[in-house]
């Protein structure tokens, strides 16, 4: 039956439902930027040629830095070095003689001066003969070119001695460079080689990325610039499935200083706008939520005031 009474709680009620339905149909705040994430990737690659004894890597993995994750074979490398130890023994060996050499020549070379000055002053008070004066000139002048030549081979031979041990250095370098180092901490990503296959200087042995802190590159309009500041705070939300999302805290770390065209992955907040520019924000990523590639959505929290 109905009650005149009820009419106050009616009208409440559909007041109540009417609200909650407005509520629901009102528009979803849309982000201020959209992008993808990424991480700052390593590749390392191998430092001198030879068969690849020891490989570490596996995709997936994570490896310390400063692990020795490669072995290369240092045979050949050994037999050069030995090779160049036994170049820079006769080298210095070489040396040594014409040292020896020089030694005797000057001693020759003070007699033949001392009779070369005496033999003068001779003829001078015509105790001497022309002759004898032009056989100790020659003796000296003959000595001087001696010394002058066992100078040079000397100089060759401190040569040979000097590029020999730069030779070793670098072979010793080689051989120490065989052993591959992790340059940082971080996931391996990909691998490119396997044990047993030869590698070349420079060959790209496997990729590394950190993958506790992640970067995720978003694009503003130029009218969005004004608003970001480095250091500035950005909520970054991700799909997380069944229609949910997750909220994390990031920090913009980076302002693209020049502008570039619209990158045709990525829509804008302004679709007209022809010209954007990238953003990197830095998020945190200590539970492995996210993935390299993964798309994200971007809301700006309030900028810093400028000093």
């Amino acid at each position: 039956m109905y009650n005149r009474e009820w009419d106050p709680i009616l009208r409440a009620g559909l007041m109540a439902a009417l609200a909650a339905g407005l509520a629901g149909c009102s528009p979803k705040q849309e982000p201020d930027a959209y992008g993808n994430v990424e991480a700052e990737e390593v590749v390392v690659g191998a430092q001198t040629a030879g068969q690849l004894l020891q490989f570490v890597p596996e995709e997936g993995s994570t490896l310390a830095a400063g692990a020795i994750v490669a072995v290369i074979d240092t045979v050949p490398l050994v037999l050069q070095l030995r090779q160049y130890q036994s170049q820079r023994a006769a080298s210095a060996s070489h040396q040594t003689e014409v040292g020896q050499q020089m030694e005797v020549l000057e001693v020759q070379r003070e007699i033949a001066q001392r009779n070369y000055e005496r033999t003068k002053r001779l003829l001078a008070e015509q105790g001497a003969t022309a002759q004898m004066m032009d056989q100790a000139e020659r003796d000296y002048k003959t000595l001087l070119g001696q010394i002058e030549a066992t100078r040079t081979q000397q100089q060759t031979a401190g040569h040979d001695v000097n590029a020999t041990d730069a030779r070793m250095a670098q072979i010793r370098d080689q051989i120490q460079r065989s052993r591959v180092t992790n340059p940082q901490a971080g996931t391996v990503l990909a691998t490119y080689v396997r044990a047993g296959e030869v590698v070349q200087n420079g060959q790209p042995l496997y990729k590394i990325a950190s993958l506790d802190t992640l970067n995720l590159r978003a694009y503003v309009t130029e009218p969005q610039l004004a608003q970001v500041r480095l250091g500035q705070s950005a909520q970054v939300s991700i799909d997380a499935g069944k229609g949910q999302h997750r909220e994390l805290t990031g920090t913009v770390s980076w302002v693209s200083s020049e502008a570039q065209f619209t990158p045709t992955p990525i829509q804008t907040r302004e679709e007209r706008a022809n010209l954007v520019y990238a953003v990197k924000i830095r998020v945190a990523n200590p539970d492995g939520v996210l993935k390299i590639g993964m798309p994200a959505d971007v809301r700006f929290g309030p900028a810093a005031a400028k000093p």
